[in-house]
């Protein structure tokens, strides 16, 4: 976690900054103690919060809020100030939160602990978005795609198999065409009208029947023959 802390007064910065480090020992901080050395810090680097001080001598802290707020939409942005009365404007001014001084250790470790899972929970919505839901006997199985090796008709015509780096395989019902484009992103390729897979699971590239060729994926045996009209595409993609 990467937090900037913006106060003139030396004693507010190091009180702050130890409070911080009480909560989240491994955080990045960063410091200014003026407004123009804020100004300066956040046109260099980004952060996740930004604690800064309502009046800071040179400039007014919602000056530096409200440049940080443009330059960083994602970053909280926490005032920190002497007055209650200032926690009205703090709000105001779209700050996130506000905290008194003197500083109050479980207030600062409450404000820490709940942007912690504000980005654990980012974090789990971004792994569950990219997992692809594989459906078969009513059942649905979520698989990553970092796991997936390679996709094939199902020789029905109707659905396609999944397979694996565990040498598991997972039949569906979906077409090739959707697991194309669900794993466009992925880095995968279709070698044929039958069969997608991950390029960088393709173990080796060998001759096959008249005058073709055929690869082998990692963890497996099979023999997925290469499209003529694909062999071209796919040394561009492999870049050989």
């Amino acid at each position: 976690m990467r937090i900037a802390v913006i106060d003139d007064e030396k004693y507010s910065r190091v009180e702050l900054i130890h409070q911080i480090l009480q909560t989240v020992p491994q955080a990045e901080i960063r410091e200014a103690g003026n407004g123009v050395q804020a100004l300066e810090l956040i046109e260099k680097e980004t952060f996740d919060i930004l604690f800064i001080d309502i009046h800071l001598g040179d400039l007014e802290g919602t000056t530096v809020a409200a440049l940080a707020r443009r330059l960083m939409p994602k970053a909280a942005i926490v005032f920190a100030t002497a007055y209650s009365d200032y926690a009205i404007r703090a709000f105001e001014l779209r700050a996130d939160d506000y905290i008194l001084k003197p500083f109050d250790p479980a207030r600062i470790r409450g404000i820490l602990e709940e942007r912690l899972a504000d980005e654990a929970g980012e974090s789990s919505r971004a792994a569950c978005a990219n997992r692809i839901a594989v459906r078969s006997n009513r059942r649905t199985t979520l698989l990553d795609p970092a796991d997936v090796t390679f996709v094939e008709t199902d020789g029905t015509g109707r659905g396609c198999i999944v397979h694996t780096l565990s040498g598991k395989a997972y039949p569906d019902g979906a077409p090739m065409s959707e697991y194309e484009a669900r794993l466009a992103q992925h880095g995968f390729f279709r070698i044929h009208k039958t069969c997608l897979v991950q390029l960088r699971y393709i173990q080796d590239i060998f001759p096959w029947n008249n005058g073709g060729f055929a690869l082998r994926m990692r963890g497996s045996q099979t023999a997925l023959p290469i499209g003529r009209d694909r062999v071209k595409g796919l040394r561009q993609a492999l870049e050989i």
